[in-house]
């Protein structure tokens, strides 16, 4: 693959926009540190990696395991953000966190047949194909929730939960994190019922037809964050402790879910 020499590093944000601000910031160091204007953008299309739309980006790890079964996969891995918080292990994963209205009758997730469920895309790991996957690991139907619900995104989802709209909904746990962080009065309109999980952490992923050695230098920028005065406090704001170098095996368990969501037809996949 022909390597391109970059001006500008565009980064594109394809995750929730609640978390835009810190991705700007970490969009910005790694400029910063090469010695390149950096932007941020919200994505629109996954072919902006190939086209030069995109040099890098935050993506779903559900997007990445798909976008490594094309035939020319147009991007690799930079590194993948580890979360503040004690349930996160120091280690880059995250949970899909089951919420319901504080004073719904559900108390789990395995008492939700029936229910009015919604939830964002049916791309989207944390709220479908973990979602789907954990109903098969209960020897549920894929048609056990009564009635589904595309919201379109995660903070529709909840939107759609705390005006009674919908009985419950699967939220990725680090846009739940910093929502109840932004807005600590939700938290007495929600509670969690279930964590299911936990799954790979979406990734910071980087167009593989960038110089061999600008991609080094920027993963070496994102992994060294941390240790910078300056940047770590851009980083905690999002609730992130630090960007963790990972290869392609970690996402080894999405792809595992996948496989086995993809053989049985679920009505919202």
């Amino acid at each position: 693959m022909q390597q391109q020499p970059v001006e500008t590093l565009r980064f594109a944000n394809f995750l929730s926009p609640i978390l835009h601000s810190t991705y700007e910031q970490i969009a910005h160091y790694a400029g910063q540190t090469l010695g390149l204007p950096a932007t941020l953008h919200t994505g629109q299309s996954l072919d902006e990696f190939a086209n030069g739309q995109a040099d890098a980006g935050f993506l779903c790890g559900l997007l990445y395991v798909r976008m490594r079964q094309w035939a020319n996969c147009p991007v690799e891995l930079l590194a993948a953000p580890v979360l503040l918080g004690d349930r996160y292990q120091d280690r880059p994963i995250y949970f899909s966190d089951v919420i319901v209205r504080r004073d719904s009758s559900y108390t789990s997730f395995d008492d939700l047949q029936g229910c009015t469920w919604t939830y964002n895309e049916a791309a989207s790991h944390s709220g479908c194909n973990l979602v789907c996957y954990s109903l098969l690991e209960r020897h549920k139907s894929p048609r056990y929730f009564g009635r589904r619900v595309k919201s379109g995104s995660h903070l529709n989802s909840l939107q759609l939960v705390s005006d009674g709209q919908a009985d419950a909904t699967a939220i990725d746990s680090h846009v739940l994190d910093v929502v109840l962080q932004q807005n600590p009065a939700l938290a007495t309109q929600l509670r969690v019922v279930a964590m299911l999980g936990p799954s790979a952490m979406p990734p910071v992923v980087v167009a593989k037809r960038l110089d061999a050695g600008l991609k080094d230098r920027l993963r070496t920028a994102l992994a060294e964050m941390h240790h910078d005065p300056s940047a770590i406090q851009d980083l905690q704001q999002g609730l992130i402790r630090r960007l963790a170098p990972v290869a392609d095996e970690h996402y080894n368990d999405i792809r595992h879910m996948l496989a086995t969501v993809q053989a049985v037809t679920f009505p919202f996949v």
